[in-house]
């Protein structure tokens, strides 16, 4: 029998990571199965306990810098609520029963990297001020760096300090520099000569590390650079460059990574602290994880329902678009269903809980999220597929290369200068291929194209997403709040029997001010927005579910749906199913026994909706709106703004689901605002975000879009593009004076030339790669979106 488990894990610094824990693990018998995500620090695990235990598992990982966490879990948990209030209304979470049978873990604690959030932040803090001490001493070296390239290319003066006494100072400044600031690449080089795992520390880590060597042999013994025929040329400003730019990389990802981890922290925190409890004809307080099912619960006006169940008695209008997305709230009545996590808008009601713990739809949700955080999308970064096979080839080609010197070599220099000469190749071929290009190819395009997003409104939270919404072929849209406005308001305002439009209006919103429903509201502020005079009304009575009637002077008047006007034996007209077919409610207006106006309130489309589609779809994406509405209302959206594909009446449950259904046709990416969309959002391969929307919308999603903006959803798929080609560019560059250079510097010209590279001229080339790489990332800021 297996057991599948959600285990968050240490130590994990790029997407290679992920990939080396997957194949030590798998390798282990009794895993059946194992996805480990990056972006989400978590492993998700199918083994079998009678064969394999965590312990063996870490064990195995342990040795390569990696371990997992599954002990860290109630006792670290924080019931801190989110709005500093107890009591029934309550935001903070409070031991949901079987919530952490979900997954063997809690959800109510912002884990990161299996941390508490206090570890987590004085890590990144760390990293931060090591990035801060690093990065003014790598610009100025840049600076050097690059004088010196343009010196030999167009004989300027050269640096005006000797390198007899630079290079002691720059020794002194490059040691920190390396083995305390970039310790984690010297591991990585490390972990690869024990373990043969690399990743992007391993290529940073190996560069670095032989640049440092080198120049420090030549700096503290000169005689060895005299005796090797070499020149006084060091490499410790390829060091610190390195180190410093890849730290700043490094620093910004932790940074954005930190924060999606607070989407479940969120998500709990929707839940109702406590519930007011039937109980022996007695009312009692209890905690969630105290309810029983069968209980009769208590719900006050403006109070959040605890837990799933079926009203009884009384009724109410409830706001439940963290479920449905919808603005509009539900009429209900006894013999509804309410669900735990949704806010009561006005009456009171007692209700059965039905369902308890993680069978809540509220728990399905988290559930859904944690699912989606912990699986790893397919797409790998081009740097870490390259990574496996570019190391250990180059170390190869220069313990060839040194091999082949001093047996070769030998027989026809002597063995003297054909070991001088084969260390010259060797380091040279060290050097040339150090990843320093490689190294700034990613993260430089990065923090200019993300910094470039963030000039327009685009938030990117790390170089995954960013990369993978370029890609995207299918672009799947929520309705209500990203689409439309999300909130209801007057679109049409019919009238008969001679009574005016702004009568009509006056005399509505002046009743409808008695009244707390969301369309009544709308209706009230349309006639503000008008500044008309409302009259003075003498009766008022709420009809649940139907309307309302009241009386203005001698004349009285119905308000409310069909079935109030049924009721009354009014007649109708038929420009409401026109109104209803257009996805319109519509409120019927009666003067005695005669109508005399309609009012159709509707959530309407967003200002930039129309012209976002169209280009979109000019783009040649594939577009898909999904929606909680009914069919006829989800219908006339689409038809209204062009999307022929739609989805009606999605639950969040229903919303994954398509979106996995869509993975298999190509990259999808999600646009979202409501708690709702919150697992789609985690489940595509790309989540973007309104900035306008909940908290937990944005911190699932990769891409946030400020102020909620569709026109922005353009320029963040311009920008990801054109990211993605400079990215491409920087590799291309990269590699391309390393397979350029690499035989050059092994000396495979010599023997008919008599030309050597020698480890200066090797750096030389490699700064070059390196200033191309950093000039090309820059021009993307001068592109416009």
């Amino acid at each position: 029998m297996t057991t599948k488990e959600i285990i968050p894990v240490v130590g994990m610094h790029c997407a290679s990571c992920a990939i080396n824990i997957e194949t030590r693990l798998k390798k282990l018998d009794g895993v059946q199965t194992c996805e480990v995500s990056y972006a989400s620090d978590k492993a998700k695990i199918d083994y079998d306990p009678a064969q394999v235990t965590i312990e063996t598992m870490n064990a195995e990982i342990k040795k390569l810098g990696y371990e997992l966490r599954p002990d860290y879990q109630a006792n670290h948990v924080n019931h801190e609520s989110h709005d500093g209030h107890d009591g029934h209304d309550g935001h903070a979470a409070h031991g949901m029963p079987g919530m952490t049978e979900m997954a063997g873990m809690d959800h109510s604690a912002h884990l990161g990297l299996n941390q508490s959030k206090t570890e987590k932040l004085e890590e990144l803090e760390q990293s931060r001020r090591k990035a801060l001490i690093v990065l003014p001493v790598a610009l100025f070296m840049f600076v050097i760096m690059a004088w010196e390239i343009l010196g030999n290319i167009f004989a300027t003066p050269k640096f005006p300090i000797a390198p007899e006494l630079l290079n002691p100072i720059l020794l002194v400044i490059a040691t920190p520099v390396l083995f305390w600031a970039g310790r984690i690449f010297v591991d990585g080089a490390i972990r690869f000569v024990r373990y043969r795992v690399a990743n992007m520390d391993t290529l940073v880590g190996i560069g670095t590390i032989s640049a440092y060597t080198y120049s420090a042999l030549i700096t503290l013994f000169p005689p060895i650079a005299k005796a090797l025929s070499a020149e006084m040329h060091t490499y410790f400003d390829v060091t610190i460059v390195v180190v410093g730019f890849v730290l700043l990389g490094k620093y910004l990802e932790a940074n954005s990574k930190l924060k999606t981890g607070a989407a479940l922290e969120k998500l709990i925190g929707l839940q109702a602290k406590t519930a007011l409890v039937r109980r022996d004809k007695d009312t009692v307080e209890l905690a969630l994880e105290q309810l029983q099912l069968g209980d009769i619960i208590i719900v006050k006006p403006g109070a959040k329902i605890a837990v799933d169940g079926e009203i009884v008695e009384g009724g109410s209008n409830v706001d439940e678009s963290m479920v449905t997305g919808e603005s509009i709230p539900v009429s209900k009545q006894v013999g509804s269903n309410v669900i735990g996590g949704t806010l009561n808008k006005s009456g009171s009601f007692e209700f059965k809980a039905t369902k308890l713990g993680k069978d809540t739809t509220l728990a399905q949700i988290i559930r859904l999220v944690e699912e989606a955080q912990a699986s790893r999308a397919p797409i790998q970064k081009l740097v870490d597929q390259i990574s496996a096979i570019f190391v250990p080839s180059v170390l190869a080609i220069a313990a060839i290369t040194l091999i082949v010197w001093l047996t070769v070599g030998t027989v026809v220099l002597g063995f003297s200068s054909a070991l001088s000469l084969g260390f010259i190749c060797f380091v040279g071929v060290l050097v040339i291929a150090c990843p320093c290009a490689l190294g700034l190819a990613t993260p430089t395009a990065i923090i200019v194209g993300t910094g470039l997003g963030a000039q327009h409104g685009i938030l990117i939270k790390d170089a995954q997403h960013l990369e993978t919404l370029s890609k995207a072929k299918i672009v799947v849209f929520d309705k209500t709040g990203t689409l439309t406005k999300g909130k209801p308001e007057v679109t049409d305002i019919l009238t008969f029997a001679g009574i005016s439009e702004a009568e009509l209006l006056a005399t509505t919103a002046a009743i409808e001010t008695k009244s707390e429903h969301p369309l009544a509201e709308a209706i009230v502020n349309k006639a503000l927005q008008m500044k008309l005079e409302l009259p003075s009304i003498s009766k008022f009575e709420s009809i649940e579910g139907k309307g309302v009637v009241a009386q203005i002077g001698e004349a009285s008047f119905i308000i409310g749906n069909q079935s109030l006007m049924n009721d009354h034996k009014i007649q109708l007209s038929n420009e409401a199913k026109e109104l209803s077919q257009q996805g319109k409610t519509a409120i019927y207006i009666a003067r005695g026994q005669s109508l005399v106006g309609i009012i159709a309130v509707a959530d309407t489309l967003k200002e930039e909706t129309l012209h976002t589609i169209k280009q979109l779809q000019d783009m040649g994406l594939r577009l898909v709106m999904l929606t909680g509405d009914q069919q006829d209302t989800a219908q006339a959206i689409a038809k209204q703004i062009g999307i022929v594909e739609f989805k009606a009446e999605v639950l969040p449950a229903d919303k994954v689901a398509v979106i996995k259904q869509l993975q298999q046709e190509g990259i999808v990416a999600m646009l979202g605002d409501g708690v709702n969309d919150a697992p789609a959002l985690m489940q595509a391969n790309v989540g973007v975000a309104m900035g306008t929307g909940t908290d937990v919308a944005i911190e699932s999603a990769g891409i946030i879009l400020l102020k909620g903006d569709l026109t922005k959803l353009l320029k963040a798929i311009r920008l990801s593009k054109l990211t993605l080609r400079t990215i491409k560019q920087n590799l291309f560059w990269a590699f391309a004076y390393n397979i350029l250079g690499i035989p050059i510097a092994a000396g495979i010209l010599y023997p008919v030339f008599g030309i050597l590279l020698s480890p200066a001229i090797a750096g030389a080339a490699m700064g070059l790669s390196s200033v191309s790489v950093v000039f090309n990332s820059l021009l993307l800021k001068r592109i416009r979106l």
